[in-house]
C-alpha cells in the first residue's frame, strides 16, 4: 500500500503563500488519483483538491483560484501550492492517493500524519 508523508506546513500571515509536499512510498501506480484534504479544529475533514491520472484537477469552492494541486509521477510527489492564504485556511492538511468512480474520489485506507497550516490575520 502507498504511504503518504506530508510536509511544508507552517505559520504564515494572511495573504502569504505556502507549498505543501507529499512524498508517496510503496507500490505507486501512475494511474492513481491523489487529493489533499484538510481538517480544522472541531470541524469535519474537507476535500480540498483532487488530481486524476491525467492531471485533471478539481477544487473546493473555498480554495478555487488560490490553491493549485500538481503531481510529479517520476518523483512520486504530490504538491499543493496555496496562495493568498486566509485565516479560515488554518487546518491540518492531509494527502491521499485513491481513485475516481465517476466524479467521486475515494481515498485509499492509508493516511499520513498531516501537516499543520496556521494563518494569522
Amino acid at each position: 500500500q502507498v504511504q503518504p508523508v506530508e510536509s511544508g506546513g507552517g505559520v504564515v500571515q494572511a495573504g502569504e503563500s505556502l507549498r505543501l509536499s507529499c512524498t508517496l512510498s510503496g507500490n505507486i501506480s501512475p494511474l492513481n488519483a491523489a487529493a489533499w484534504y484538510r481538517q480544522a479544529a472541531g470541524r469535519q475533514r474537507e476535500l480540498v483538491a483532487t488530481i486524476n491520472s491525467g492531471s485533471k484537477t478539481n477544487y473546493a469552492d473555498s480554495v478555487k483560484g488560490r490553491f493549485t494541486i500538481s503531481r510529479d509521477n517520476a518523483a512520486n510527489m504530490v504538491y499543493l501550492q496555496m496562495n493568498n492564504l486566509k485565516p479560515e485556511d488554518t487546518a491540518v492538511y492531509y494527502c491521499t492517493v485513491g481513485s475516481f468512480m465517476g466524479t467521486t474520489y475515494y481515498p485509499s485506507a492509508r493516511w499520513g500524519q498531516g501537516t499543520q497550516v496556521t494563518v494569522s490575520s
